[in-house]
């Protein structure tokens, strides 16, 4: 049995069960049976599936099948907006990987790299184009990416495009391809907005849900600790060394806190790095390399990044910080457990939290369980104060007489050289 013959009933090339046999690809996953036939027949397609499960190549594949012979200068035939860089970067990787056998080209375009670089490789030619809205807008503003002669548009991740502000460009987009366009749109979550931005920019859309009914992935333990603030460095160091992750991601909640942490434990333990949006493209580049090759084994990511973190050796997550959404925690548990693979998470909870905790398991419609270290402890020692004495008739503290000052010469040079 060949290695792709579980595509073959999908109606595929010969060149693309090739490309997938190279890729090792063995059986189709759940969103790559369920979608591709009906992207093929020209449906506009709404699927909901969480990371993890082959959706790139579940969108890649019908975008390849249907490419045309064009001249270059006809402009691209496919357009794919991702929420990040990273990820834009790993979509080209995946179409380019997929494209074995056939001259395709795939440009990714997205800020924090010079953009001549990438109106070059435009105007050389490129079937089709991944980018971040922001970048592509730019582009077109340019008049260095034409859009006329688009066939297909992908939404990917919408649901995060949406939440960090990006519907004004993504409408923008939309407004000016051709509306004979198929439009696929692929979210984790399929919230109010981007119901709203289907019926509005997509034809018919038909919705395909392939999330389990318990959104959190079931090949992973989740745990939890209860934790003050000030400990919470600590049990952090404490849990690495116990479990000595192949590879891990520490998620913070800000860009400060992710450097603060990230220099802390690169005290305590070897390959830390981190990475968030006010690094230059080309440290994130590197961050991501060295992740992905293996140099890297434990990573502190803020969310909007580690949504473009598409790693299989990932076998821990640790939540520093609490999402401020549930949704949040759902992205960022997703990011082990990748394919089906094994993984544990971890969510460290200081008292004030509990409710947070709280609707986060209501929204995976699982208690996560409680987890210690023996020997430490996660709550600060109280601190030890003089005793008070009280007023015998009120109740209330007595106040303290308070000091004489003294004004003698050298106090008053001391005042003087304050």
């Amino acid at each position: 049995m060949s290695a792709a013959s579980g595509f073959s009933a999908l109606g595929l090339s010969d060149v693309m069960l090739d490309a997938l046999a190279a890729a090792d690809y063995l059986e189709p996953t759940p969103i790559q049976e369920g979608l591709i036939p009906r992207a093929l027949e020209g449906a506009d397609v709404m699927g909901q599936a969480r990371t993890g499960t082959g959706k790139t190549a579940a969108f890649a594949i019908p975008i390849l099948e249907q490419l045309e012979r064009r001249k270059a200068r006809e402009g691209p035939q496919a357009l794919v907006l991702t929420p990040t860089r990273e990820l834009a970067v790993q979509v080209r990787d995946e179409c380019t990987k997929l494209a074995l056998g056939r001259k395709i080209h795939v440009v990714a375009t997205y800020g924090g790299k010079p953009i001549r670089r990438q109106i070059e490789q435009l105007k050389r030619g490129a079937e089709v184009v991944v980018g971040t809205p922001g970048r592509v807008l730019d582009l077109m503003d340019r008049t260095v990416l034409m859009l006329g002669g688009l066939r297909l548009v992908v939404l990917d991740e919408a649901d995060r495009m949406l939440d960090i502000g990006f519907r004004p460009d993504i409408e923008k987009i939309l407004r000016r391809c051709p509306q004979s366009r198929q439009t696929l749109l692929l979210s984790a979550t399929i919230p109010p907005p981007v119901k709203r931005l289907a019926q509005r920019y997509m034809r018919d859309p038909e919705a395909l849900d392939f999330s389990p009914e318990n959104p959190a992935v079931d090949t992973i333990d989740q745990y939890y600790f209860t934790v003050d603030p000030e400990r919470k460095f600590e049990l952090l160091v404490k849990l690495l060394q116990r479990e000595n992750p192949t590879q891990a991601i520490v998620f913070c909640r800000t860009r400060r806190g992710t450097d603060r942490l990230q220099r802390r434990l690169a005290r305590k333990m070897k390959s830390v790095d981190t990475i968030h949006g006010d690094l230059a493209q080309s440290v994130r580049d590197r961050v991501m390399r060295g992740f992905r090759d293996g140099k890297t084994q434990i990573l502190v990511a803020t969310d909007v990044v580690g949504r473009g973190i598409d790693v299989t050796r990932i076998s821990h997550i640790i939540n520093f910080d609490v999402p401020e959404f549930c949704d949040d925690y759902v992205h960022r548990v997703g990011r082990a457990g990748r394919m089906g693979r094994e993984g544990v998470a971890y969510t460290f909870v200081t008292p004030e939290e509990g409710n947070q905790l709280t609707r986060i398991e209501m929204r995976i419609n699982l208690l996560l369980k409680r987890d210690e270290i023996p020997g430490f402890e996660s709550y600060a020692k109280p601190v030890a104060t003089e005793p008070i004495d009280l007023d015998e008739a009120t109740g209330r503290p007595l106040e303290a007489p308070k000091p004489k000052p003294v004004f003698g010469s050298r106090t008053r040079r001391h005042r003087r050289a304050l």
